[in-house]
């Protein structure tokens, strides 16, 4: 694959809840590779909050799978996903598509049946991309960000206004 083609995701949305996903079901998806951080919640929170409850019961109701997908560290992202109830796959070196590989094996689905959500090009897009999952690209959830995150976002400007989304 065409490493720009990587870059750019299949779909762009302002947040998870404005994921038209009766679409997604009519594509035959049923299963949701969820990122966390800036994306489900908080950045580096160690504990998911009202919005992320909200997310993964609204798309469960809807009948799909969900699983986490996160670079975090094992104890943090694995807390996370005990707490909302859905597995995980931790450590998934994003933007290898490694993790997403992991995911797909774990819930025992084709790529094809697999969508990608998370709110960063260089990982969550890429890695989905290069898995051959559906990707789809929500805004940051909050403006606050580690300093490592902050430095990609210019670039990732770049790339939005190259490929317009």
């Amino acid at each position: 694959m065409n490493i720009f083609k990587a870059m750019v995701p299949d779909a762009v949305y302002n947040d998870v809840k404005s994921i038209p996903f009766d679409e997604l079901k009519a594509q035959g998806k049923t299963t949701l590779l969820l990122d966390f951080d800036n994306t489900l919640g908080p950045d580096r929170s160690f504990e998911p909050n009202e919005y992320s409850f909200e997310c993964v019961k609204l798309v469960q109701d809807l009948g799909f799978k969900c699983i986490l997908v996160s670079n975090a560290k094992s104890g943090r992202s694995a807390g996370i996903a005990s707490a909302l109830n859905i597995p995980c796959v931790t450590y998934a070196q994003k933007p290898k598509p490694n993790g997403v590989f992991r995911a797909i094996e774990k819930m025992q689905v084709t790529n094809n049946e697999c969508v990608m959500i998370g709110d960063q090009v260089f990982t969550d897009v890429m890695a989905g991309k290069l898995a051959g999952v559906y990707t789809i690209m929500v805004e940051k959830y909050q403006k606050k960000e580690k300093w490592y995150i902050l430095i990609k976002r210019p670039f990732e400007k770049i790339v939005r206004l190259i490929a317009k989304f």
